[in-house]
């Protein structure tokens, strides 16, 4: 079961594990995260999830029963009770910042003010040769596994929402469907403990039209916007697009290493940082937050795979920390789903609202995809896309561990894997020296297997890195590919290079 509260916030808090998970829970429940209704994850789930003992699970149960917050159901579970939200959380909410706007996001808000206008291959690839059967093995991908897709389903949702009655016009509001939107906001309440309004969403063509649109919004000419080094090379792209500077933020394994920056907007991935798979540490989320309120800056939370996070314990976004309206937090269902389906959203502080939708409706008047938003609306509201997930994620645990084994195996001495417990891609530091690395490189491509280079993420010059992606290959094409790999370095070996 995906589940997230604010456990870590308060165990800072609180000495006894129950305490903070009895306030965590209070919290979630006051707030709306966790609305009446919601069944709560088992003793065991819990206990196993937060490094708790069920013991101390139970007693902070027992409290919230005690309360009238939680009610059990003989056989069924736990429940969120009636209890009405908004009075007695135990963190008041800080008064929402004015977010100032680039002067292009300025010029589209005057042209947008009237009320119907704001309702209505990876760079570092070369080709490869074929391999011995005549295919390439490409670890570039990293789109989602199809072959356990559940289609029948997904077909029942398409199918409902061509019956269903068009709008009288046939658009709708630039934020997108606001169905959609209200089934994200509520699956974000439960899976990361997100405590957004429907209002607060707004749809994309995918997670990279938002991220460029906001950069538009948020910088201009010669402002600065921090970016972690590495990083996706899109996030570049998109603040030097709108004649943003780009101030590197050095990363290790704890993520990125907060400095007092001088600078407008923060673009971050703490889930799992891309592409190292670093998770961002409690304290330096804190740190962040304390950074952009003295800064009056803005955090762009992409949260891009961590849908899939199948071990460890599960930390709270910062959108779920953030209590000055000062974090954008991104999702995709572009892995989640499939590759075509490019929607994408966004999650805003209120004062960024109004802008986003003007600037949707500047860039696309009707919004795409409509027919797909609906279907996965439903597909949602049926709970196929959480049990889609749970599946997901039992079948990318065995691929990445099975793709680890093999090539700590096959190809020993030659790579450091970080140890990860989510995600779509393994990074892996080289061993051995550039020479080696470049003449690896080449002689894998002969054998017909590619692989990212690390560099093309970096802002800065380091040690020679690969990225691997493991999602979209079936079992025997990750051995196969790992295998030729190991010949490939054979190659090279046996010219002593």
């Amino acid at each position: 079961m995906n589940f997230s509260i604010p456990f870590h916030t308060y165990s800072r808090q609180y000495r006894y594990k129950y305490q903070a998970l009895y306030h965590a829970i209070r919290s979630a429940v006051h707030d709306g995260t966790l609305p009446a209704g919601t069944r709560l994850p088992s003793s065991r789930e819990l206990a196993r999830d937060y490094g708790l003992s069920r013991g101390s699970v139970a007693h902070a149960y027992d409290l919230l029963q005690a309360e009238g917050y939680v009610y059990s159901s003989a056989g069924s579970g736990t429940y969120v009770g009636s209890v009405m939200s908004g009075s007695g959380g135990s963190q008041p909410a800080a008064a929402s910042a004015e977010i100032s706007l680039s002067p292009w996001g300025a010029r589209v808000m005057e042209q947008f003010q009237q009320p119907e206008g704001l309702e209505g291959p990876e760079a570092g690839e070369i080709p490869a040769a074929s391999g011995p059967d005549g295919k390439v093995i490409s670890f570039t991908d990293s789109g989602p596994s199809m072959s356990a897709f559940p289609l029948g389903p997904w077909r029942s949702a398409l199918a409902w929402a061509a019956r269903a009655k068009p709008d009288a016009e046939g658009l709708g509001p630039p934020a997108g469907d606001p169905e959609l939107r209200g089934a994200i906001a509520a699956h974000l309440r439960r899976s990361r403990g997100i405590a957004a309004d429907a209002e607060q969403i707004c749809l994309f063509s995918g997670s990279m039209q938002a991220i460029a649109l906001l950069a538009q919004l948020l910088l201009g000419e010669g402002e600065r916007a921090v970016l972690e080094d590495p990083c996706y090379h899109g996030i570049v792209r998109a603040v030097a697009a709108c004649g943003g500077a780009v101030v590197p933020g050095a990363v290790d394994g704890d993520g990125i290493i907060p400095r007092d920056w001088d600078a407008r907007v923060l673009f971050v991935t703490p889930g799992r940082q891309y592409p190292t798979g670093a998770v961002l540490s409690p304290q330096r989320r804190q740190e962040l937050l304390a950074w952009a309120a003295r800064r009056n800056a803005v955090i762009v939370e992409d949260d891009y795979d961590t849908e899939f996070r199948w071990a460890g314990r599960p930390l709270e976004p910062l959108k779920a920390l953030d209590q000055g309206e000062r974090v954008v937090y991104i999702g995709s269902f572009t892995k989640t789903m499939f590759a075509s389906l490019r929607l994408g959203y966004a999650v805003l502080p209120r004062s960024l609202v109004g802008p986003a939708a003007a600037a949707k409706a500047l860039y696309e008047p009707v919004p795409p995809a409509w027919l797909e938003q609906r279907a996965l609306a439903r597909f949602m509201r049926r709970g196929d896309y959480e049990r889609h997930l749970r599946r997901m994620r039992r079948i990318y645990s065995a691929k990445h561990e099975l793709f680890r084994q093999a090539l700590a195996r096959e190809l020993p001495g030659l790579f450091s894997l970080k140890p990860a417990d989510a995600g779509l891609l393994v990074y892996a530091n080289w061993l051995r020296s550039p020479r080696e690395y470049e003449a690896f490189r080449e002689a894998a491509r002969r054998r017909g297997v590619l692989f990212r280079e690390g560099a093309v993420y970096r802002l800065s010059p380091g040690p020679p890195a690969a990225c691997f992606s493991f999602s979209h290959l079936e079992d025997d094409q990750l051995l196969e590919g790992v295998y030729r790999l190991a010949l490939a370095w054979k190659d090279i070996s046996e010219k002593q290079i």
